[in-house]
């Protein structure tokens, strides 16, 4: 019988601190990271993403806040999201078992091109026996682009219906996507991976923040739903509005990650860019 009043009052308690914890966590990454807003979205890939000069699409020879496969990840989970929060509302059921074979075959083509490249990656820098083992073929930022872009298709289509299922009091007991919303938001991001490779700033300057920003929203979002499940609420958030306490749990928990890697990566290789002695 005192559990309820106990949460309540640790709710109060978190109302409160919350908002400062969020504050200071986003002051103090503030601070540390780079001049400039490039430099901001620099800092949100660093922590998650090697960011290495030659695997990345280049604004003027500046590099991409992500690797190119990072990019495609990140801005297509970002994306992929924002297209099921107005296609499906609250549905929450994951998507039949066809699109879930298509989305094995895009974490499967994801593992594969990551593989290969590494191997390659370690060929170039460590050899030795390495040099024995062949690649399948030559890496490159095109397919590092469209697998990875995939790869973010996959984990968007697995974490909307499973948020919903955390969230809300009452569902639509569908699933969050179908065959034509699923076909939909597969060429829509063709056709911007596509652009991409036309390397025009028009279409780069946006993917660098979408993609930054889209690496950012996804540590919110599973900060969040760790916060929810910790403080036994799943299922009792009736409105959006309701949810602004969670989310700046979660912003808070994952501004002090990128704080936490950003400073222990710096403390460790000295630079923002890739690691050194790593290219190709």
């Amino acid at each position: 019988m005192e559990t309820q009043p106990i949460r309540q009052k640790l709710q109060n308690i978190l109302r409160w601190f919350m908002p400062v914890a969020a504050a200071l966590a986003f002051a103090a990454w503030m601070y540390i990271s780079p001049e400039g807003a490039l430099g901001k979205l620099d800092a949100i890939g660093y922590a998650v993403c090697h960011r290495i000069d030659a695997r990345s699409f280049q604004i003027d020879d500046r590099q991409l806040p992500l690797c190119a496969r990072c990019t495609g990840e990140f801005y297509a989970a970002g994306l992929a999201l924002i297209f099921q929060v107005f296609m499906s509302g609250k549905r929450n059921k994951l998507p039949s078992r066809g699109i879930i074979a298509v989305l094995v075959l895009f974490f499967l083509a994801f593992g594969i091109d990551g593989s290969n490249s590494y191997l390659y990656l370690m060929k170039q820098t460590a050899g030795g026996a390495l040099d024995q083992i062949p690649n399948l073929y030559i890496p490159n930022n095109t397919l590092r682009l469209f697998t990875g872009s995939g790869m973010g298709i996959a984990l968007a289509a697995v974490l909307y219906p499973v948020i919903n299922q955390t969230l809300w009091r009452e569902m639509d007991d569908r699933p969050a996507l179908e065959w034509k919303s699923f076909g939909m938001l597969v060429g829509l991001i063709a056709v911007i991976n596509l652009i991409i490779l036309t390397d025009s700033p028009i279409i780069l300057y946006p993917i660098a923040y979408l993609s930054a920003l889209g690496t950012l929203s996804l540590l919110v979002i599973v900060f969040a739903i760790l916060w929810i499940m910790l403080m036994r609420q799943d299922n009792e958030f009736e409105h959006a509005r309701q949810l602004w306490l969670p989310f700046l749990s979660g912003f808070t928990l994952a501004m002090l990650m990128l704080l936490s890697i950003d400073l222990l990566r710096l403390q460790f290789t000295g630079t923002w860019s890739g690691f050194p002695g790593m290219s190709g």
